[in-house]
């Protein structure tokens, strides 16, 4: 299991930058991980408070997904390839979209 946490630099958009230059990660249901290790990378990795994480992990476990961070597309194809390491299903998509 990875130990990888995320940058500090993940939630911070320049507020220079517009909206089309947001990206987000989503986080898409799958019939294999447990909600409680969903909800425990959300809290480890994102550093999400627990009520938010849990929150996060029923939007995907109900809707199907859930975008569990925004930024730029760097930071986002960083946090993709982390929940990659978790063994979630993960990808990212513009923000605007």
């Amino acid at each position: 299991m990875p130990a990888t946490t995320a940058p500090d630099t993940r939630e911070q958009v320049d507020e220079a930058s517009s909206t089309a230059d947001a990206w987000v990660t989503i986080v898409w249901n799958d019939p294999v991980n447990l909600m409680s290790y969903v909800t425990y990378v959300f809290q480890t990795y994102f550093r999400h408070p627990r009520e938010k994480a849990e929150r996060l992990m029923r939007q995907v476990h109900e809707e199907g997904r859930a975008v569990v961070s925004t930024g730029n597309r760097e930071a986002m194809e960083v946090d993709v390839q982390a929940m990659h390491g978790y063994g979630l299903w993960a990808t990212l998509q513009r923000g605007g979209q």
